[in-house]
């Protein structure tokens, strides 16, 4: 053991360089997956994100006026309290959309604990202090919850309605949105929230108003047991509704489950990536020292003694790769500009982070070691006899084909680079393969960008055919007919189509589903049908994935259901994309239900747009129609809760592009030295400095070129498969999958030619200036 670490040592000394770049590559592939780590943790809980930034309350209780919240503090186990805040119930209207939300008076500065993060705008402000043309410049201010604005399409600056308890209207201007962790505002659900100063919330409230006090806990368990405390404490009489963490986390559970899933592929694929490029460069170092293992043998070493030389040497540097890798994003990570920094310092405090800390740098150890075993396995196997190495071909004998070529005075670097790029085929498989599997998962990474470019740019074709919702007060003696009329009159719209959603049992009455009419039979709703066909007969209909998937049927089945106590049976002839309710919707025609109701009227009327339509003016025309009894909505869009998926997607690609490059060096500096004795040959024969280091850069270029397409071709594969098999999963239903467009593959494909032909200039222009007597020296 002792004259195996001596000679480690000496090695060490003798190959700095080799050395040195075997721990730089361990620790940017370390700080590359902590890095990637981070940002999944960071879009993949968006909820406790939000909760952590804003130091957020664990129980919020609301109140009736006059229950003394003070004494909350003195409860066991709560940490701080958050207000309390005097509230009033409203109605906030905009652009034809009306939402029901809850006021809070707050201050001029946000509080300390259960602080709102303004993530648009500014926080409040009166007229007296607002800069001239800026927000709350005219008007009292609000600020929105993110939901809410969405809700109202609200943006700082906009003039929204608010009608108090009295039912008398006030202009307020909104001055900020911001994000909270607490339950979102959703149709149908609970009010939303706002946040006024004190003298808006009495000029809104009119001493109409309640409280809203929250607590942040030591101990998030002991939830229940201070609810139950504090309760007590204040009067059940005086608290009107307790929200409490984990009801608010759990209605952000389908996205987080989303985005981790889809999360968790990219990490295993980059993780495996970065293994592999780590085990590279090692097994590169480890031939690259051939003559000094067969000299080793020659004076005694035993095959042991070299494997255990080997693997302890370059265990050694992993370990301080992956210490330098891990040390560098933990003390200067959150030091990084932009998202990728502000990813950082948050997911210290995210759930996991400790595990991933250890997990990440342990688990690329284990799988460095294994291939490094291999390695030295191989290294402990190299004969005695370092002239036998000499005597074995480099390469394969030219071929018919490129002695063509030369004869054809093609030049000799790019028929010497395409030998050089493509030697033997083990080898030329193991290369393209290593250096494709980045160019995979960046792939992937696109096809999952498209998709979400998709939903945006191309409803109708992810199944959100309707941009718009509207729903009118009518009286009993109102004529739909004309509605629809006033509502096709519009500019910008192309179809209305009537609707009615209701609760149905599944047979066994085990579970509800959605049924909906949408449009009639003349004129049907334009589904977008990924199998099977569209309703066009009487008791036919189309289903979400997530439907079929609770009732075990394929499409062509027949279903029956219960609603409202009466059976409905209907033909499923089709499946479609779904993105409400988890898939588990079937859509047939409101004169199908009418068969079954002949009194149903229409709930809702769905407005499919013109092409190039904006939402938003559509909807403020809406307004003023019907005598403005309209409310108007827009269609919900899952790609809002997937927005933070965009800069991780983005972040992904360049930590790859990172793993890529450093596999890229590895291979060039490998094919470098390897071919030392045909760069010898090749100055014997006349080859001149440009012309070998050109070879070079085109053996590069083209191996590069092979592993973007073969890289490319099974990322769309793969990508697609996956994305959809996601979709399938979540109940929306396979087929949401949109490929890159071609001009984006083929920039990734130029990309990484230019990125190897970039890369092998320096090695190109070093080797192509070696003096012969210097190559000489690398035929044994």
């Amino acid at each position: 053991m002792r004259a195996t670490l001596r000679w480690a040592h000496a090695d060490f000394r003798a190959h700095r360089g080799e050395a040195l770049f075997v721990v730089l590559a361990s620790a940017g592939i370390i700080a590359s997956l902590l890095l990637a780590g981070a940002l999944f943790g960071y879009a993949a809980n968006p909820w406790q994100r939000v909760f952590n930034q804003s130091h957020g309350a664990h129980i919020w209780l609301h109140t009736r006026a006059g229950a003394d919240t003070a004494a909350l503090s003195r409860v066991d186990g709560v940490a701080a309290l958050s207000g309390p805040y005097r509230t009033t119930a409203t109605t906030v209207e905009s652009r034809g959309a009306r939402v029901g939300v809850t006021l809070r008076a707050a201050g001029a500065e946000p509080p300390q604990t259960g602080r709102p993060l303004v993530t648009d705008g500014s926080w409040l402000t009166g007229p007296d202090t607002a800069a001239g043309g800026g927000p709350g410049a005219g008007n009292d201010t609000v600020v929105l919850e993110a939901s809410v604005a969405r809700a109202l399409w609200a943006e700082p600056g906009d003039t929204v309605r608010v009608t108090g308890p009295d039912g008398a209207p006030h202009a307020l201007e909104v001055s900020g949105i911001a994000e909270v962790a607490e339950p979102r505002y959703h149709p149908g659900g609970g009010p939303g929230i706002g946040w006024v100063l004190d003298r808006t919330l009495d000029e809104v409230a009119h001493g109409d108003t309640g409280q809203s006090v929250g607590l942040r806990l030591h101990d998030p368990d002991d939830t229940d047991f201070t609810v139950q405390r504090a309760v007590t404490l204040l009067g059940a009489d005086r608290v009107a509704q307790v929200t409490k963490w984990q009801q608010a986390r759990a209605e952000a559970g389908g996205d987080d489950r989303l985005l981790g899933q889809m999360f968790a592929v990219f990490g295993l694929g980059a993780l495996l990536a970065a293994a592999l490029a780590a085990a590279g460069a090692i097994g590169a170092r480890v031939r690259g020292q051939l003559r000094d293992i067969a000299i080793l043998k020659a004076v005694g070493f035993t095959p042991g003694q070299v494997t255990r030389g080997f693997l302890v040497q370059h265990l050694a540097f992993a370990l301080l790769g992956v210490a330098l890798g891990t040390a560098a994003i933990a003390l200067l990570g959150a030091r990084i500009p932009g998202r990728i920094g502000e990813a950082t310092a948050v997911w210290q405090d995210l759930p996991g982070h400790t595990a991933l800390m250890i997990g990440i740098p342990c688990g690329a150890v284990l799988l460095i070691a294994a291939a490094t075993g291999l390695s030295a396995w191989r290294a402990g196997r190299v004969p005695p006899v370092p002239v036998a190495r000499a005597a074995l071909p480099s390469a394969t004998p030219m071929t018919a084909l490129g002695r063509r070529a030369l004869g054809a005075r093609v030049p000799p670097a790019l028929v010497l680079g395409w030998r050089a790029a493509f030697p033997r085929r083990g080898r030329t498989l193991a290369a393209v393969a290593r250096l494709a599997l980045p160019l995979v998962l960046i792939t992937v990474a696109l096809v999952a960008w498209s998709t979400l470019d998709q939903f945006r740019s191309r409803p109708a074709q992810m199944g959100l055919a309707a941009a718009l919702t509207v729903r009118a007060g009518q009286s009993p003696g109102t004529n739909d007919a004309e509605l629809e009329q006033a509502l096709a009159a519009v500019p910008d719209v192309a179809a209305v189509h009537p609707g009615a959603e209701m609760a149905a049992l599944v047979p066994g009455q085990t579970g509800t589903i959605t049924l909906r009419g949408l449009g009639t039979a003349q004129d049907p709703y334009p589904s977008k049908v990924v199998e099977g066909r569209a309703v066009s007969g009487p008791d036919e209909a189309v289903a979400g994935q997530g439907l079929l998937d609770l009732l075990g049927v394929r499409v062509g089945a027949w279903v029956r259901m219960t609603v409202e106590g009466r059976p409905q049976i209907l033909h499923v002839v089709g499946r479609t994309i779904e993105p409400e309710s988890g898939g588990r919707v079937i859509t047939t025609s409101i004169d199908a239900l009418r068969e079954r109701d002949p009194a149903l009227r229409p709930d809702f009327h769905a407005l499919v747009l013109r092409e190039g339509a904006d939402p938003v003016a559509v909807s403020v025309a809406l307004a003023g129609t019907a005598g403005g009894t309209l409310e108007v909505r827009q269609t919900p869009n899952p790609v809002d809760r997937l927005e933070p998926a965009r800069a991780v997607i983005a972040a992904l690609i360049a930590v790859l592009a990172l793993i890529g490059l450093i596999e890229l060096l590895t291979l060039i500096g490998t094919g470098v030295r390897d071919r030392g004795r045909d760069l010898l040959a090749l100055k014997a024969i006349g080859l001149t400095p440009r012309q070998i280091g050109s070879m070079i850069v085109t053996a590069a270029g083209l191996t590069a070129l092979a592993s973007a397409v073969v890289g490319t071709t099974l990322g769309v594969l793969s990508g697609r498969w996956l994305v959809d098999t996601q979709g399938a999963s979540s109940g929306i239903g396979a087929g949401i999958a949109q490929l890159p467009p071609i001009p984006v593959l083929l920039t990734v494909i130029v990309a990484a030619v230019l990125g190897a032909v970039g890369a092998a200039a320096l090695p190109a222009t070093r080797a192509a200036r070696r003096r012969p007597a210097d190559s000489l020296s690398e035929t044994l």
